[in-house]
């Protein structure tokens, strides 16, 4: 029998095995909407349910190991969540999808690109915030000129490639 942790009692780690249910939930899910699609075997034999199919199986698979390892006491005691910067990144997604339509595809994902640097430790946001929205105009240029998908434009995206 194995322990990593000899002078400790074994003891169910109960959020892994959450994890590990939450997981086998979601492979699940995949296997039953793979179920329901049509499964024509074009060139090779492989047809649009198979890649779910196969992302299913592995997440279950993923899952049962995950809750076996939460039950063996396997896992490696995790450090304290720090809730200010999770509240930044989330802070920052949130101002994200509420910029998106007014600002613009740059704007809102150079808040969000401050925001999370915030959350990693870095206090200069006079810095992270004009970086990210570098950043985001070259995504936006890639994705505009390059693949000619459509992102949310505002003043920057207009200004610099017209639209």
């Amino acid at each position: 029998m194995r322990h990593r942790f000899p002078d400790s009692p074994r003891r169910p780690d109960r959020a892994a095995v959450v994890i590990g249910l939450l997981l086998a939930g979601l492979g699940g899910l995949l296997l039953w909407e793979a179920h329901r699609l049509p499964q024509q075997g074009g060139y090779g034999g492989v047809g649009p349910a198979d890649v779910p199919r196969m992302i299913g199986w592995g997440l279950m698979a993923l899952a049962v190991w995950t809750v076996v390892e939460a039950l063996r006491g396997g896992f490696e005691p995790r450090p304290r969540q720090q809730v200010p910067a999770v509240l930044w990144i989330v802070g920052g997604l949130a101002a994200q999808l509420l910029l998106l339509s007014v600002a613009g595809f740059s704007i809102a994902s150079g808040v969000l690109f401050a925001c999370t640097a915030r959350g990693f430790g870095e206090r200069r946001l006079w810095i992270a915030l004009p970086a990210g929205l570098i950043f985001a105009l070259l995504v936006y240029g890639l994705f505009d000129g390059i693949l000619s998908l459509n992102l949310p434009s505002g003043p920057p995206e207009r200004l610099i490639y017209g639209g």
